[in-house]
């Protein structure tokens, strides 16, 4: 390195000489003079792709030159185990100018945050509920603690623009901004995404399309150079889980191979597979406690001959060690998770990005091949924040109420002031007020009664952390959990019946026993009688795209990918069994008793929104196919605007939505529904063609039949 990257000479020093790096990377050069000009940034690289020293080596480099004094960085993440992984890392590069780099969430300690109130490190690394927490404390002194801000990096960004997470960070956000008294600067962190532009002026304002008007937004991204060889991917079939651990077990012995399973259940049993073919194995999910995910972690970023099983909970950027080997086990939900799982690989000198897919099952087959082909056709999904998070409104305006004591019932815009979240927020308050969740005396608003009674325990902890309204829930029969699926795949009327329509997963059909909504479980039993199994789709929501892909792909489309004998020979036998469920004209209809099956491919969303459409029609809707009955006229979907048009959802799974209890119920459900909700998808079906196929008056082979032979 020869100087002139615009860092500070400290850290060009020991980028070379500590690190032992000849030169920067090219997303860390090009994002020096846009980090240091103060600018909102977005900066977009794979996982690993050296993203937090882009944003970091140009801070320090201000922080120095400009001489900001006390806490002037938050780093905020998504995950405590991310935090932990990077602190140590940014500590060192903090050493190297005398700055102070600290760590705060929910497993720190009182005596370390104590040191740390009274001596403010310079970068503080942290969530978004610690922030809330130090917010709304008593301990901590606001103005003195946080008045130096200048910059916040947001990793990870993408995970939370696209949940409630992301609006609680950025109401957090806009309320520090006023204990600063300055604007403080927005650095995002963020896989390859659909819409940078879109989120990065949300991250800015809260509005993907107008973002905050006179703050100045660049987005700088790392482009593959010419040079580089491309990625090498292969799909693969194996039909079971236990075959796919022989595969794993007998490829690339002697490396490090990181296996991705899309829940739970399957990476245990993996594993399981695994350690008994002799194969030291390492498992990472969810479920895990953090000391077991951590040692699995360190063990095998230590080790070289190993593998590691894990859920989603690797695919952000936690640091694992140099990595050979990618395998997914089926796919992912989307390409932009899959765009994440590859970037872990190829990183050092002389190696390509790599993942091999081995599909399980034949449904698993094809959405693979579906996803491949959108990512070879260069789609990546965009990503949408969750609309109208009217709860989360009321959570500012609650937590707002614990920090200051009391605020001014006429000024409280001032604290976010054009921020999107808070649209709705002369509604909220008047609801709050009404209930008693906020008392006004003498213009100013403070905690009431109804908010004592429902978020006070433990000292409101309950009130400082957001989550995803878009849940879905947890499958189990007996003891064994069988995996998860979305509300909308309900049945939704007399479930509570015994002859109500069963829910298919796993290959099997299930009876729903029960749904407990506080638990967010729905509780099953096996169907004994097979003749009621019809239709063969997911449980969980994938997206329009992914589902026209399937569909283009039965058509014949090629993913463009080197598929295995075995992976050729089933698709085409998946092609061949399902030939009458797909035309290149548009939607094929299918009569079967009173009921009319129209196989859309257009997602559970779509098809969900499509039966609204229809008045709620009777039925059930599947990724694939909308099953309907008592509706003689299916043309009439042509006619339909779908404008305001959202699915039904159960009244019960309000429940789980955090901060319900401070909104009426209509606001609650209408939330709800609109983030079920598929306009567009459910808009481009209306519009096609559509085809008869042949009357049946059997049944459609259920996945236990189509499996039978595997």
């Amino acid at each position: 390195m020869t100087g002139g990257t615009g860092l500070d000479e400290a850290i060009e020093y020991h980028v070379v000489n500590s690190l032992g790096w000849p030169n920067l990377r090219p997303l860390q050069a090009a994002s020096v003079d846009p980090v240091r000009s103060g600018a909102d940034c977005l900066l977009i690289a794979p996982t690993a792709g050296g993203k937090t020293e882009a944003a970091i080596f140009p801070l320090l480099s201000s922080m120095v030159r400009e001489q900001w004094r006390g806490l002037s960085v938050l780093y905020v993440t998504p995950l405590r185990a991310l935090l932990n992984n990077l602190h140590p890392r940014i500590t060192k590069y903090g050493d190297w100018l005398g700055r102070r780099v600290g760590l705060w969430h929910g497993d720190i300690g009182d005596t370390a945050r104590r040191y740390i109130l009274a001596d403010p490190p310079d970068i503080l690394l942290t969530t978004p509920e610690s922030l809330e927490a130090m917010l709304v404390s008593r301990r901590v002194d606001h103005d003195r603690f946080f008045s130096g801000l200048r910059a916040i990096v947001v990793d990870e960004l993408h995970s939370f623009a696209a949940s409630d997470r992301g609006w609680h960070l950025l109401g957090v956000l806009a309320r520090l901004e006023r204990i600063a008294r300055r604007p403080i600067q927005r650095v995002g962190l963020s896989a390859t995404v659909g819409n940078p532009e879109e989120i990065g002026r949300w991250l800015q304002g809260g509005e993907a399309t107008s973002g905050a008007g006179e703050r100045e937004l660049r987005v700088v991204s790392e482009e593959t150079a010419a040079s580089s060889p491309g990625p090498e991917v292969l799909l693969d079939y194996v039909g079971s889980v236990t075959n796919a651990a022989r595969v794993v077990a007998a490829l690339h012995r002697g490396e490090k191979r990181l296996v991705f399973c899309e829940s739970r259940r399957i990476s245990e049993q993996l594993a399981f597979e695994l350690r008994g073919l002799g194969v030291e194995t390492f498992v990472s999910h969810s479920s895990l406690s953090a000391e077991e995910r951590r040692r699995s972690e360190q063990a095998f970023a230590e080790t070289r001959n190993t593998v590691i099983v894990a859920t989603s909970t690797l695919e952000l950027g936690i640091d694992i060690g140099d990595l050979d080997r990618v395998i997914q086990i089926d796919a992912p939900r989307t390409v932009a998770s899959f765009l994440q799982r590859l970037g872990r690989t190829g990183r050092r000198p002389g190696t390509r990005r790599n993942t091999l897919f081995l599909a399980t099952s034949s449904d698993a087959l094809l959405e693979t091949a579906g996803l491949l082909l959108l990512w070879k056709q260069g789609f990546v999904e965009p990503i949408t924040p969750p609309p109208h998070p009217r709860h989360l409104a009321a959570q500012q305006l609650l937590a707002l109420a614990l920090q200051e004591g009391a605020y001014g019932s006429n000024t409280w815009r001032e604290w976010w002031g054009r921020l999107g979240l808070m649209d709705d927020g002369n509604e909220v308050l008047a609801y709050l007020q009404s209930e008693g969740f906020l008392v006004e005396d003498g213009g100013l608003l403070m905690i009431g009664p109804a908010a004592e009674k429902s978020f006070g325990r433990r000292h409101f902890m309950d009130l400082l952390s957001s989550f995803d309204a878009e849940k879905e829930l947890r499958v189990v029969s007996g003891n064994k959990e069988l995996g998860f699926i979305s509300p909308l795949a309900l049945p939704r009327e007399g479930w509570e019946k015994l002859d109500a329509k069963p829910v298919l997963m796993n290959g099997r059909a299930w009876h729903v026993e029960h749904v407990n909504w506080e638990r967010f479980e729905v509780v099953v039993s096996p169907v004994t009688h097979k003749g009621d199994v019809r239709w063969q789709s997911d449980a969980i929501a994938l997206s329009f795209e992914m589902m026209r892909a399937q569909r283009d792909v039965l058509l014949g489309a090629a993913p463009n990918v080197p598929l295995s004998r075995r992976a050729t020979e089933r698709l085409e036998l998946v092609r061949e069994t399902r030939l009458n469920q797909v035309s290149r004209d548009g939607l094929v209809l299918e009569r079967s008793g009173h009921e009319t099956l129209v196989w859309t491919w257009a997602g559970l969303k779509a098809n969900e929104t499509l039966r609204a459409g229809l008045g709620g029609a009777e039925g059930q809707s599947y990724n694939d196919v909308m099953v309907l009955r008592g509706v003689e006229d299916v043309s009439r979907l042509a006619g339909i605007s779908f404008e305001g048009v959202v699915p039904r959802v159960p009244a019960e799974m309000v429940e789980g939505l955090k901060f319900s209890a401070a909104l009426p119920e209509e606001l609650s459900l209408k939330a709800l529904s609109e983030r079920f909700a598929d306009r567009a998808g459910a808009a481009v079906v209306a519009a096609e063609e559509m085809t008869h196929a042949a009357s049946r008056i059997d049944h459609f082979p259920s996945r236990a039949d189509e499996h039978a032979g595997e």
